[in-house]
């Protein structure tokens, strides 16, 4: 890089709250920020110095500019949010940051407010909000679930719903479950696990316990819907990709009137042995019909530490080179439209 090529932005905190929360602890956000674009930080008073290669100057400035507006709102900035808002500016999209600082989503027991933290979160949100059956595909991390579990408490808690149902197949992840003690409701229940933490959280264990002896939370393998007609409820099927095509097919059809579906799972951790994923069907088949929306969550949507979004996009990469390897002649459309079929 030549001298020509170096250029400086300065941009102004004009708080010294604001850029204590720009800063975080010892510095960490703007050094991680540093790290990330290669440029030199430091700052000046209030305001805070870029320098280094000029592209990586501007988006530096945009990624400020837009944690400035975060920090005002009094938002938690934290390197899973500054790599995020990296991505968006390296786009030009780092006005739609100030989206995700407006709704909150819902309210912990303990006064903590939920609010997406990405485009793709606050897509999927307002999806659940719009359509009657909504589909969450998208990678480990992406908040899909937890999402969806906030909404249902939500909707029970403002009496659009008097039940909040979920449920999930009980297909094995690479362990057996007849090794494990008990009934198949004890034996399921460590798959559960996430769903009556995020409950848990929300309402409170002692209102979480009361709702389910009453029955206003149910927790039940995907089984056991058969033969139902879930009215007036709130239903999620987490790990949908372990669904068949006729699980799915029986579990759309239990909905009755006043009820709302949200299905989630990742396509990339399907453990059917070869046989088609009832997840990925459905959205093939569904997606466009009025009342359902389809929501693709990415890698940029992982809210979780930011070495989670590079440690998705490396088995990414690595899935589509294994791809293209199996594809006779290196066929780059054929292997193309192959992987998106999937």
């Amino acid at each position: 890089m030549s001298i020509f090529d170096k250029t400086t932005e300065i941009v102004d905190v004009m708080s010294v709250d604001r850029l204590a929360r720009i800063l975080g602890a010892f510095d960490e956000n703007l050094n991680f920020l540093s790290r990330e674009l290669g440029v030199v930080a430091y700052v000046d008073g209030v305001k805070i110095r870029l320098e280094g290669e000029s592209q990586a100057v501007r988006i530096g400035g945009r990624v400020l500019n837009a944690l400035v507006k975060t920090a005002e709102n009094g938002e938690e900035i934290d390197k899973g949010r500054i790599a995020y808002c990296i991505e968006l500016a390296k786009e030009g999209r780092t006005d739609e940051m100030a989206a995700l600082e407006s709704g909150v989503v819902a309210i912990t027991a303990r006064g903590k407010q939920i609010k997406c933290k990405t485009v793709g979160q606050k897509l999927y949100v307002d999806s659940i909000k719009k359509d009657t059956v909504i589909f969450g595909v998208g990678p480990a991390g992406t908040g899909k679930t937890y999402l969806a579990v906030c909404m249902a408490v939500a909707a029970f808690k403002s009496r659009q719903v008097e039940k909040i149902i979920l449920t999930r197949p009980a297909v094995e992840a690479g362990e057996k479950l007849g090794f494990l003690p008990g009934d198949l409701h004890e034996k399921v229940d460590p798959y559960l696990r996430p769903l009556y933490d995020a409950l848990q959280e929300l309402l409170g264990l002692e209102t979480y316990g009361k709702l389910m002896e009453r029955g206003a939370i149910e927790v039940a393998p995907l089984a056991y819907m058969r033969g139902r007609t879930l009215s007036n409820a709130f239903i999620i099927l987490d790990e949908a990709q372990n669904t068949t095509r006729e699980q799915m097919k029986m579990f759309l059809t239990r909905m009755g009137e006043g009820s709302k579906m949200v299905v989630t799972g990742d396509v990339t951790q399907i453990d059917l042995d070869g046989k088609e994923s009832g997840l990925v069907h459905a959205t093939k088949v569904l997606e466009g019909v009025e009342g359902i929306g389809v929501c693709r969550l990415t890698a940029k949507d992982v809210v979780r530490h930011p070495l989670v979004m590079r440690i998705i996009r490396a088995y990414e990469k690595d899935a589509e080179n294994s791809a293209e390897e199996k594809t006779p002649n290196g066929g780059g459309k054929n292997r193309k439209k192959g992987v998106e079929g999937e």
